[in-house]
């Protein structure tokens, strides 16, 4: 089994995970405010690569990967409630073709059911009395510390955008991703699920780096995708990020070498929808070889982690897998 078809494979086991943590409450009103609009949400979840890369590293450590499944489902709801409120942050209107939260249930509910969603962090593992108290304290202490570094690199992300910051740095990026992204979809699983597993402190820091670089490469790989997937895929999100203004990788590259720089300013502060005006943008960032620089980056940095992560597990397919995500990360299509 290769990557792809293991989240393929896995990902409807996970959604019904999940969907048990959104049980209905005998008072009919906190179903139709709350449990019924926050279920439906978390039910449009992608491929659920969060939960699932959790239970490899356990696996890959030899552990038991069905005693993740509560920690797994605690990263996916906080993955939820952070899409939940990005998507307000963002005033966005879809969420993977469908209505976002604060559209179909208006801004207040979504943010309410944001919270519930973050509640079940904590409140997941906290429930999971498969776990010895000292065990569910250490995985506790890795997701507020993931959700910590999550909300500051949100912080810098809005904030820039905030004060029309185009003085960023390549750095800058990395220091704004690393927190906002690579923590939550690579670092905090890879590493709770070796905690879980029983992994001795070398793996479970080697996985935790590996997942840190592997989720910066998922991030850089979802900026290409932005500018250069299939625009019938992408749907009103294609190129959304020049119209948004975001500082990505490509963006931050661009600024700092591009003889364009005043018309790529112009672009990404005019909050445009213009195809026209959308090209003309990823056209300044292509003669600046920006976005070859952040496919480069990508794939040095999965293949550096690659290198330094083997030599630490155990042979198995559990790590024939986790070895494999990160090329898939930085390969796929959409």
């Amino acid at each position: 089994m290769n990557f792809k078809s293991y989240l393929e494979e896995n990902s409807e086991r996970i959604d019904a995970l999940i969907a048990t943590y959104f049980k209905p409450d005998t008072y009919d009103d906190i179903n139709r405010y709350l449990y019924e609009p926050l279920a439906k949400y978390s039910a449009n979840g992608g491929k659920r690569h969060r939960p699932l890369i959790c239970e490899l590293a356990c696996g890959a450590v030899g552990g038991n990967a069905e005693l993740v499944s509560a920690a797994a489902a605690a990263i996916e709801h906080f993955h939820t409630a952070a899409l939940i409120h990005d998507d307000i942050a963002d005033e966005s209107a879809l969420r993977r073709g469908e209505a976002c939260l604060h559209i179909s249930e208006g801004e207040g509910l979504a943010i309410n059911a944001g919270d519930l969603a973050l509640s079940q962090v904590t409140g997941s593992v906290l429930a999971d009395k498969r776990l010895p108290e000292t065990l569910r304290l250490r995985v506790l202490e890795e997701l507020v510390r993931m959700t910590t570094r999550t909300i500051e690199g949100q912080a810098l992300d809005i904030g820039w955008a905030r004060d029309g910051r185009f003085d960023l740095s390549v750095e800058d990026y990395l220091q704004m991703a690393k927190r906002k992204t690579a923590y939550y979809s690579g670092g905090t699983p890879l590493a709770v699920g070796a905690i879980i597993g029983g992994g001795s402190e070398e793996q479970i820091a080697a996985l935790r780096e590996f997942g840190m670089a592997a989720g910066l490469a998922f991030q850089i790989q979802d900026d290409l995708l932005n500018l250069t997937g299939e625009r019938e895929l992408l749907g009103k999100d294609y190129r959304s990020d020049i119209t948004e203004g975001k500082r990505t990788l490509i963006a931050v590259h661009a600024l700092q070498h591009s003889s364009q720089k005043a018309e790529l300013i112009s672009l990404l502060a005019s909050h445009t929808t213009e195809p026209e005006r959308l090209a003309s943008a990823v056209e300044i960032m292509q003669a600046a070889g920006s976005l070859e620089f952040a496919r480069g980056y990508a794939t040095r940095l999965v293949s550096a982690a690659k290198t330094e992560v083997v030599d630490t597990l155990e042979d198995n397919d559990y790590t024939n897998l986790l070895t494999q995500m990160a090329d898939f990360f930085v390969e796929r299509i959409q």
